[in-house]
Parts: structure tokens; C-alpha cells; sequence
């Protein structure tokens, strides 16, 4: 089984899966959202796909912590998800994740078009590496 890892936005949801033994993080793709149904209906294929038994959503806390409009709307996707799918559901602080996964795609010199294209995708997979690792360690 493997854990699947999301990035949550408005426009799109970038998803990314584990390896078989949970050690690392691959980039799967970028959903672009359309509607409720169709979003979850190819989370639910990709789970099927990949074997996915849990999920990890990012939830994005403000800097001191704090838990802002933005965050309460991952908790009630988290939570939707987990009453829909059926499956554990884990909330990860996913603070600067999106800073990283830029930082990173500057770095390997990527094209601001490609940059936009895959930007979500990258920042799943800090989410799912972070909980991935956290996990490892206890």
C-alpha cells in the first residue's frame, strides 16, 4: 500500500504518491479542479491506480501557527474526503512548502511556464516527504 499527498488550492490540486515502502515521495500530476464530483472521482481513480490506503493533505498555517480561512478550507476538504473515500485522512503544516518547491524549480533553471505547470505537483510531494519522513523517525 502507499500514501497518496495533496496540495490543495482554488485551481488545483497537485497530488503525489509514495513508493511501496513508504521511504519517498514522487510527483504524480496536477487536477485541474473543475467540479466536486469530478475531483474526487479521479482522486478516487488515482487511488485505485497507485493502491493508496491513506491520504495526506497539506494545511497551510500562518507563520505563528494559527489556523487561518485558508486552513479551515483544507480541514473541511480533509474531512469531506475521509467521509467519501473511506480511508484515513491525515492533516500535514505545510508552511513554505510552496516557497521550497519554487525555490527548487528556480534552481534546476525551469522555464516560469513549466514552473506554473508543475508547481503544485512538487509541493505534494514536500507535503507527502515531510509526513513520510516525520513517520520514519519514530
Amino acid at each position: 500500500m502507499r500514501l497518496m499527498g495533496l496540495d490543495y488550492g482554488d485551481k488545483t490540486i497537485g497530488v503525489a504518491v509514495s513508493d511501496e515502502m513508504m521511504w519517498t515521495a514522487q510527483g504524480v500530476e496536477v487536477i485541474r479542479r473543475t467540479d466536486w464530483e469530478r475531483d474526487v472521482e479521479r482522486l478516487r481513480q488515482l487511488m485505485e491506480q497507485y493502491e493508496v490506503s491513506e491520504i495526506v493533505v497539506g494545511l497551510p498555517k500562518n507563520m505563528n501557527g494559527t489556523i487561518g480561512p485558508r486552513g479551515e478550507i483544507c480541514m473541511e476538504f480533509a474531512q469531506s474526503l475521509q467521509q467519501i473515500l473511506e480511508i484515513p485522512v491525515h492533516l500535514w503544516d505545510e508552511r513554505l512548502t510552496t516557497v521550497s518547491a519554487e525555490r527548487t524549480l528556480l534552481e534546476a533553471d525551469v522555464s516560469r511556464k513549466k514552473r506554473k505547470q508543475v508547481i503544485d505537483k512538487l509541493a505534494a510531494v514536500f507535503i507527502l516527504q515531510g509526513y513520510l519522513d516525520t513517520k520514519s523517525n519514530q
